[in-house]
């Protein structure tokens, strides 16, 4: 479909449509319909040196914008950034003993040898401004557990000790839905391989020795309505804990951990038993597990089912990413159909909640296998299949399949199939139920990531034309939890600024419904250069991450001394 107007030609997918004699040309094709009034005509790109490395500023002149032909060259800044250090790095005798947070009087270090620092009165001198008088911990909890290292601490720190509102914190304690977690015990039993793992051991023994075991009954003691649920896609590095908070507030009714690797889980490393953490707002949450083995994914679900607290397991099938794949796992063991029956089967073995696959329709461009494994799925005792109706090849580069999804949908009756992929409206969530029946649910992964109010239109049947500061309010309260989650000294400050760095190179994709000249937005649409209704919106649309950075200074102050931040993808240096 294409829309003209006196001011503007739009064109969505489709190429060489013919209108009023004349010709939409196919270089049109993928941009999005904007009001002429908010075009930047003539926009010429340069160069933000603070967003490349040290490589890409010695091969590019900053002062020449990238030309087609260079865009050819092997030596030009393109392409994306595999290799980005951490944003902040601490510098330990600069900080004080963790020991010593709450007062000189409240702890003393047990280390000799302890590299950080001890004299309370030298550190408070030292320490940096306050990034704001109001601490958002402390106010919703009566203590912030940062105490004398808190970058909001004013309104906490009195006479060098952290102070306490008995009355709000006491009060706080007694309504907290505490979450279960791996405890430090087992942690330890875990990187010293004494957990006992027999349970998993002998499922698997069992499975594997006994090829035609037949069919696994669903023995789960808890049972997951799917029916019309709008399902949070598990989304690596943005789909933190904070984020996720966001969604629920929005509507989203099925939330899952980020992708958890199970070599990692396994040997007990802190950052990947991190990404199991719940809420307690989040009352259906299940945790995405990836491996390449029986043995390693039936450990992780028994350790995983023996200590935190989940509602279902998903086992990854889809992710596309050349290291997951080269070992085996993600959409790699698509391609190992009985080593894959046997792991879902040992699984199922081993846990009393519902397990749960994600799958992409394939590995190879064109060659969908999805549908072969659907009965394997249904025999192994899935509750739930999420189709992402593209292969591996294709990654996010063309639309999703969602027919192929629906004639999967088919084959799995009677167990349900979520479809993922594309969801960017209300029109494309109810025009997905009409075509498409035989789909239980959609799961939603960019659109939550560009607009995570989708779920609110969504619920509400309508487009929700959001102002500038209706989305910084968004970003402040992304902020507030990131404090609560990483913490509210610097180095909690500085990870919060890194996780909304990187959730605001999706924000930027987002394009304002007041200044579309079509709506809706459509997933696969980038707008020409714009500038918003106001100088935040303007800001907030801005493709570069220098401008990501000055949005983060507004909520998060100042960055450090050594602070670096490059964007996943080198065009993202270029305003």
């Amino acid at each position: 479909m294409a829309c003209i107007n006196k001011d503007v030609l739009c064109l969505n997918e489709t190429t060489n449509i013919t209108i009023d004699n004349n010709i939409v040309k196919e270089e049109n094709k993928g941009t999005a319909c904007i009001k002429k009034e908010f075009i930047i005509e003539k926009h010429v790109p340069r160069l933000a040196l603070n967003c490349i490395s040290e490589v890409d500023k010695n091969q590019l002149n900053e002062d020449e914008p990238p030309s087609k032909k260079q865009k050819c060259s092997k030596s030009v800044l393109k392409g994306q950034n595999k290799s980005r250090n951490c944003t902040y790095y601490q510098i330990a005798h600069e900080h004080l003993c963790s020991n010593l947070v709450e007062g000189a009087e409240k702890g003393s270090c047990l280390y000799d040898k302890c590299k950080f620092l001890h004299n309370v009165t030298e550190y408070l001198e030292k320490k940096p401004d306050d990034i704001d008088k109001t601490c958002y911990v402390y106010s919703i909890k009566g203590r912030c557990p940062r105490g004398l290292t808190c970058r909001y601490g004013s309104t906490h720190i009195e006479n060098e000790k952290n102070i306490i509102d008995q009355i709000k914190y006491d009060s706080w304690i007694k309504n907290e839905n505490v979450c279960l977690s791996l405890s430090k015990e087992n942690m330890l039993k875990l990187r010293k391989k004494l957990y006992d793992f027999t349970k998993s051991d002998e499922a698997v023994k069992k499975i594997d020795n006994n090829k035609n075991i037949g069919p696994i009954i669903e023995e789960s003691t808890k049972q997951i309505n799917w029916k019309n649920k709008l399902y949070l896609a598990p989304l690596t590095t943005v789909g933190n804990l904070p984020f996720r908070r966001i969604c629920k507030e929005f509507g989203a009714d099925i939330t899952c951990s980020e992708m958890v690797l199970s070599s990692s889980l396994l040997q007990g490393h802190n950052q990947e038993w991190a990404l199991t953490k719940r809420h307690e707002t989040e009352d259906i949450f299940g945790i995405q597990i990836c491996g390449n083995n029986p043995y390693m994914l039936t450990k992780s679900a028994q350790v995983l089912q023996e200590n935190v607290s989940m509602d279902f397991l998903d086992l990854n099938l889809g992710c596309p990413l050349d290291q997951i794949y080269k070992q085996g796992a993600g959409s790699g063991l698509l391609l190992r159909s009985k080593k894959l029956e046997v792991c879902l089967k040992s699984m199922r073995t081993v846990l009393n909640v519902p397990l749960t696959v994600k799958t992409r329709s394939g590995v190879n461009k064109d060659q969908n296998i999805a549908h072969d494994l659907i009965p394997m799925f249904k025999e192994s005792g899935v509750s739930l299949i999420t189709v992402h109706g593209r292969s591996r090849d294709q990654r996010y580069t063309k639309m999703a399949n969602w027919n192929y999804v629906n004639d999967c949908a088919k084959l799995a009756s009677p167990v349900p199939v979520f479809s993922s992929g594309d969801i960017m409206s209300y029109e494309d969530y109810e025009n997905s139920k009409l075509e498409f029946p035989d789909i239980t649910g959609a799961m939603i992964g960019r659109g939550a990531l560009i607009k995570p109010w989708i779920f609110k239109e969504l619920k509400e049947n309508r487009r929700w034309d959001i102002s500038s500061n209706e989305r910084l309010d968004i970003l402040k309260k992304f902020v507030n939890y990131g404090l609560d989650h990483w913490g509210s000294d610097t180095r909690g400050v500085e990870t919060t600024r890194r996780f909304l760095l990187e959730w605001l190179s999706f924000c930027y994709r987002y394009i304002p419904v007041g200044i579309l000249e079509r709506v809706p937005q459509k997933v696969n649409e980038r707008p020409p250069h714009y500038k918003g209704r106001d100088n935040l919106e303007t800001l907030m649309a801005s493709e570069n991450c220098a401008d990501w950075i000055e949005i983060s200074k507004m909520l998060l102050g100042p960055i450090p001394n050594g602070f670096q931040f490059l964007p996943k993808h080198k065009a993202n240096s270029w305003k």
